[in-house]
Formats: C-alpha cells, structure tokens, sequence
C-alpha cells in the first residue's frame, strides 16, 4: 500500500488529500499538522474550514484510509509520498517585502523531512511557491552525506473556495512537473497513477518543474487581470451610462474571449489572487524585467481603487457624509461558499467606513469569527450580527460585498419598511434584481449600472 503524508492540514492540504483517500482506497493517507486544535477539529463533524462537499468526503474516508495527527515526524518517515502544504505568505520585511513569498516554513518543512527520513521518498510541492524553489528544495534534502534520495515534484492546486470539492473531483487538468531524467519521470508517473484512478489520462497534464511552478502563478494572475478589466470598464460604463452587464455578455460572446471572469464587482480577494501577482511582479523585476513587473502590478492596484471607488460611491451618494450613520455590510468572505476572509474587498471596505465614522453592522452566515480577527483595529465602529434583518434594522444603508445566496432571497420589503428613510442599497456584486428594490423605494446603487434614485 503506498502511504502518502501531507505537511499542513489547511485549505489546500485538507481537502486535497480528502478526496485522494476517498477516490483511492489502495492508498493511505495521513496529514499532518503542529497545530493541534486544527487536527482535532479535522476529526469531528465541525471541520475547521468550511467548503461544500467537504464534510461527506472526509466522513466517507476518515477512519478507513484517511487520517489526522500531530506527529509530523513520524507521518513523513513512514511516507513513501510526502505533500508539502504548508502557508507561504507574502513578506512584510526584508527583501522584497510586500512582495517575495515568505519561504520560512517552507525551509523548515523541508529541512524537518531531511532529518527525519530513513527512506527514499517523493516530495511534492503543493503549496503555491516562486518558479526554480524545487532547486532551492533539492539543495537542502541534499546538502551533505544524505543516503536517502528524493525526488522533488510540482503538483500546484487550481481550486476555486467554494467549489473545491467539485474542482478535485472532476478538475480542468492535474498538472505535475518533474525532472526529465529517469527518477524524476519514474516519480512523475508513480503521482500520475494515483490521480488516474478517477482522472481521465488526457487531463495530467505532464512538464518539467519550472512550467509547473510558473503556470500556477501565471494561471492566477491571468483570472485576476481578467477581474481588473471588466472593474475598469465598469467605471467607465457608469461614467457613460453603459450597462458593464451587457458590456460584458457582448465581449463575452466572443470564442477569443469567453464569458467568465467578467462579473464586475467590488473587486477579487482570497488568499491567491493578490499574492501571487505580487509574487511575479517579483520574479519579473529580480530577472530585470521592468515592464512586465509593472504590468502586472497594475492588477493589484486596479483592484484596490475599485475597492476604494465603492466607498467614494456610498459616500457621495448619502449627502457626503456618513458619520454616525448605521451601514448594514451582507458579506465579510471574499466569496460566497466560503468563510474565508484573506484579502477579502470587505476588510478595506470596512476600514474606510470607520474612517468616515460610520457605524457598521456585518452580517455573514460562515465569516462573523474571521470577521472579528480581521476587524480589530477599528472594533468600536463594528458590530456584528448573523442574522441580516436585526443588521438591516435601523439602518441608513446596506452594502452587499459577498454573494452569497442567501441574500437574493431576503424580503426587501420588510428590510426596507425597518430602515432609515431614505433607504441606500449598494450592490457590490450585481446580485439582485434593482429594478424590483427601486420599486419598493430603495436608493440603488450598483458596479457599472449607475443608479436608480428616486431623489433626482
């Protein structure tokens, strides 16, 4: 039975290695992680993030050949096959601060599977890392007189929070570098077999490691520009009275083009997008690369004025102030489907209301506790509240940030009649159907649409 180990017990590792135990029952799978309470949480029903799907595979594998512990070490030397999934975030000091991804776990991890393992193993890069970190990795697995040989692999993720789940089981490509030489291949294809178990061939897609560690940042920074471009176009829309929704389905018409990625919005978020465009703004200006380095930075601050564009809306549109009026945000995750909060265009949202002395209500059915975190530094303008009707009470005007579901269905007009009058809705991600809440006598607010005001 081939026994795979995986470092790190977070959004990638967790689900990933659920689904392999699930999908390949001739295979054992243990992750592992230092953090106890996350490893405990991994072995109940409260699972310690939230993705659809995820709890029905985890309970179908969990037990049989799924498993979670806290001995790392003894995780990695009983593994023929070790996944490292471990947090490499983006540096907030030193050389390329703001920018470079902070490797220190990732060096720790990989000097902890040197001094640990007895056998020959399989290392598989899985977190997202800069192109040629394999090499970086090599050299430390075998620095010195090391009898046991690995060989290094990139295995880079391509989920979507939210549809995880349906993302690893039925993915556009499963992508593995390697090296191409006799091991490096005979490794590749070992990792090949176990996700042919349920991937069709034709989808493992097969480099070398430098193509495999590039696309994934280049896939990431590809969706993000995609983001930033209908945002701009959805100022100029407003600016002309230019529907962005029509806009968008016109161009998206186009085969060249396509129709995804281009749903204006408050911008992009999660733990992705951001860093790893940072990532190879950094790459590019280390290889001398100026001008690519400042194309791609432009995303990132596109994004940030989009952000701060909302706020400037919302403001002006209320008479230009808000001081000590009650605002209702519905949606703290950067997506719907998800808790997770990293980069979330709700966190600086949030922060400029407060700056403006706004009183702020959020509401979010997975978010609220990643919410308080993110939110302390300006903890005595916020509240929070899960139910959006007690958040909504009072209030002069609500801001929809992440769409979820759940708010298409709320009834407006009962929102409305408990409001301030006149009642502001702005609608950060196009989600409802504004002409239904300018009839109930809603002030509406939408990216790229303009308004529906009845104070004209």
């Amino acid at each position: 039975m081939t026994k795979i180990c995986c470092i790190g017990a977070g959004y990638v590792g967790g689900p990933t290695m659920a689904m392999i135990a699930r999908q390949c029952q001739d295979v054992q799978v243990t992750v592992v992680d230092i953090n106890a309470d996350r490893i405990a949480a991994w072995q109940t029903d409260d699972l310690p993030i939230y993705e659809p799907g995820l709890l029905e595979v985890v309970k179908e594998a969990r037990g049989r050949n799924l498993f979670f512990s806290t001995d790392v070490d003894q995780g990695i030397r009983d593994a023929d096959i070790v996944f490292v999934s471990v947090n490499t975030p983006t540096k907030t000091f030193g050389e390329g601060a703001g920018c470079a991804s902070d490797l220190q776990y990732w060096e720790l991890c990989a000097r902890r599977i040197k001094e640990v393992s007895t056998s020959d193993k399989i290392i598989v890069e899985k977190s997202t890392l800069p192109v040629r970190t394999a090499e970086a990795m090599e050299r430390v697995l075998h620095a010195g007189h090391n009898p046991v040989h690995f060989e290094v692999l990139s295995n880079p993720e391509f989920l979507a929070e939210g549809t995880a789940m349906e993302d690893l089981e039925a993915p556009d490509r499963v992508l593995i570098g390697g090296h191409e030489t006799p091991s490096g291949q005979k490794a590749l294809q070992t990792l090949a077999d176990i996700y042919a178990t349920w991937v069709p061939r034709d989808r493992i897609l097969t480099t070398n490691l430098w193509s495999s560690e590039l696309s994934k940042l280049t896939a990431n920074a590809f969706l993000a520009q995609r983001v930033s471009s209908i945002n701009a176009i959805s100022a100029l829309c407003e600016a002309t009275e230019a529907d962005v929704g029509e806009v968008a389905r016109a161009i998206g018409t186009d085969s060249r083009i396509g129709p995804k990625f281009l749903k204006a919005s408050i911008g992009f978020g999660g733990s992705c997008f951001k860093k790893d465009i940072l990532n190879l703004v950094y790459l590019c200006e280390s290889y001398g690369l100026k001008e690519p380095a400042e194309y791609w930075r432009q995303v990132v601050a596109l994004n940030e004025y989009q952000e701060t564009r909302f706020v400037k809306t919302m403001l002006h549109s209320m008479f230009n102030t808000i001081a000590n009026k009650r605002i209702a945000v519905f949606g703290f995750a950067f997506k719907a489907d998800t808790g997770d909060t990293r980069e979330s265009p709700s966190i600086k949202v949030c922060r400029e209301l407060a700056s403006e002395h706004a009183r702020i209500v959020v509401s979010d059915p997975q978010a609220i506790d990643n919410a308080r975190k993110d939110l302390t530094d300006i903890d005595g303008s916020v509240e929070f509240e899960l139910d959006p009707y007690k958040a909504a009470e009072g209030a002069h005007a609500i801001a929809i940030l992440t769409d979820w579901k759940e708010y298409r269905d709320l009834d407006y007009q009962r929102i409305f009649d408990g409001m301030q009058k006149p009642a502001f809705l702005f609608d950060g991600r196009n989600m409802l159907d504004h002409d239904a809440l300018y009839e109930i006598g809603f002030e509406v607010y939408s990216i790229g649409k303009g308004k529906k005001s009845h104070l004209n």
